[in-house]
């Protein structure tokens, strides 16, 4: 039986370097992702795509990863976590030659989509592989870089991003991506891991049933705009007594939700094995730390699509400009997100987490009344920050609570389970964000051209309003050059939609304010103490 003082003898003796290549894992998927919103104006000029379409990849990865995370720890569990490890990690570097070479916005969307079912086994093997090489104080450090290694790819790909596509172009970005995963696979060969356990069960039922949710669910999101928030348009590809098929697939999504736990439940009833444990969300502090998650993923997905569609599309302005602007927040939730686990023998995450959910909201509705059409104002750049600190504290808390209130054979279902969560937010945070802000921006449009007595009606018969979009002042004007409307229509209808933007991006701040307080309630239920550290993994 080993003691206090082997333990602690075990903990010195723990190399870091298989963490080095887990910690650029987190990074690997992290950047490629962060890497998507800076990239939005190249592709839109590549590809002559919408951003809408952009947004779609980056909601296909989440997709992905969401959809595929449980059945992903369970193939670990089955296989051994390294050897898994290592074969996606190696399907992640095709994901990256394919946007590198990606000819068409459809293949950059099919390259975003095999990296989530990448990251579906990515994601819950960092956590697995953690609690098998590591314990004690040095568990704690690994899995608090987990947070900080995310806000650092964030930070890094807007900023490397931004540089590259103001200079030769976003595809080089992809190259990064491919340098990480061949570091990460030849880091692998340091991790120990067990062989796997070939009679592990795997529910294909609810493999199924969870894997259909998350598609429905978030392909219904992804659409309100495009197909119709209630009554189909004509972009649907069919309707339902007249109804849009997205709130349809929303509700199926959910209802398909419903039945995966009523069915794993059942499962754990007659003694099998389910696909992934509940007990790990079991307690109402489990659970509240993993609403918290969502909505903050969500959150962050939101800000981080909307300011670089605002400062390229809006705006007209490079990559590197976005890089710039979004650099204070991004340079804030690293460094939070790296130091919060400093107060956590102070403060319980209860109390973090209600405060941090303070500034967020407080961030968001600052910014909505202080936002112009210049992004790199001093009271924007302090609304970024304020926000920054908050969503840098609740990542690394959040995914704290769960991962040590879990014993150490559950890690990999925690993972899964962190991962179903967090990239179905952040895949409904960029798909809501984007409907939200199109469908703001078409009523402010339809509104101002009503009202506008320098529009005539010929020249408003002329462009389609149903199909309103964000573009910027010279893609309006080169629009409208090709209509019978005159200099004086053409400059009112440019101020119309530059008014409209502005107004479009300051309500869905505030409703994302509003979204954010909500959070609240779920982090009052978060643990009044100090989390345990998932149990020491060193055999008996």
């Amino acid at each position: 039986m080993s003691t206090g003082h082997d333990t602690a003898t075990v903990e010195q003796h723990n190399s870091w370097l298989p963490m080095i290549g887990l910690f650029l894992g987190q990074i690997l998927m992290s950047f490629n992702v962060a890497a998507l919103p800076v990239s939005i104006g190249g592709m839109v000029d590549d590809f002559g795509a919408p951003p809408t379409a952009v947004s779609t990849a980056i909601v296909m990865y989440g997709i992905g990863v969401a959809a595929l995370v449980m059945l992903g720890a369970k193939l670990g569990h089955r296989f051994g976590w390294v050897l898994v490890f290592r074969i996606v990690v190696v399907m992640f570097a095709g994901s990256s030659l394919m946007m590198i070479f990606a000819p068409t916005i459809e293949f950059v969307i099919a390259a975003q989509a095999l990296a989530g079912m990448s990251a579906a086994i990515i994601v819950p093997a960092l956590v697995a592989l953690i609690a098998e090489n590591y314990h004690g104080s040095q568990q704690e450090t690994a899995i608090g870089s987990l947070g900080s290694a995310r806000a650092f790819s964030g930070m890094s790909a807007f900023l490397i991003g931004g540089a590259l596509g103001a200079t030769v172009g976003w595809r080089p970005v992809f190259g990064i991506v491919l340098a990480i995963a061949v570091a990460v696979f030849v880091f692998s060969f340091t991790l120990r891991s067990d062989r796997g356990n070939s009679s592990v069960e795997i529910d294909v039922v609810a493999a199924m049933l969870i894997g259909v949710a998350i598609v429905v669910l978030t392909l219904g999101f992804n659409n309100l705009n495009g197909w119709g928030l209630l009554i189909a348009r004509e972009g649907a590809p069919f309707d339902v007594v007249g109804l849009s098929p997205a709130p349809i697939l929303i509700v199926l999504g959910v209802v398909l939700g419903q039945a995966f736990l009523v069915w794993t439940r059942q499962r754990v009833r007659i003694g099998k094995v389910p696909l992934v444990s509940l007990s790990v969300i079991g307690s109402s502090r489990e659970r509240a730390a993993l609403y918290a998650m969502f909505v903050v993923v969500a959150l962050e997905a939101a800000l981080n699509f909307t300011v670089p569609l605002y400062i390229q599309i809006v705006q007209g302005r490079s990559a590197f400009d976005t890089s710039l602007a979004m650099m204070p927040f991004n340079l804030t939730v690293f460094v939070t997100a790296t130091l919060i686990v400093r107060f956590y023998k102070r403060f319980s995450p209860r109390a973090i987490g209600m405060f941090s959910f303070g500034l967020t909201t407080a961030a968001l509705i600052w910014l909505a009344f202080v936002v112009t059409n210049d992004w790199e104002t001093l009271p924007t750049i302090a609304g970024l920050i304020v926000f920054g600190v908050g969503q840098g504290a609740l990542v690394t808390l959040v995914f704290n609570v769960l991962v040590t209130s879990a014993p150490k054979e559950l890690a990999g279902d925690v993972g899964s389970i962190r991962g179903t969560a967090q990239n179905l937010a952040s895949a409904v945070g960029t798909a809501v964000a984007g409907a939200m802000l199109v469908t703001i921006l078409g009523l402010n449009v339809a509104q101002s051209v009503a009202n506008d007595v320098e529009i005539p009606e010929s020249v408003v018969a002329e462009v389609d309003l149903d199909d309103v979009n964000f573009v910027s002042n010279d893609q309006l004007r080169a629009v409208l050059g090709e209509t019978s409307a005159s200099p004086a229509v053409i400059d009112a209808a440019v101020q119309i939609n530059t008014d409209a933007r502005l107004r479009a991006l300051k309500t869905g701040l505030l409703i994302l304010a509003g979204v954010s307080a909500v959070a609240i309630l779920p982090a009052s239920r978060l643990p009044a103490y100090k989390p345990d550290e998932i149990p020491d993994p060193s055999p008996e």
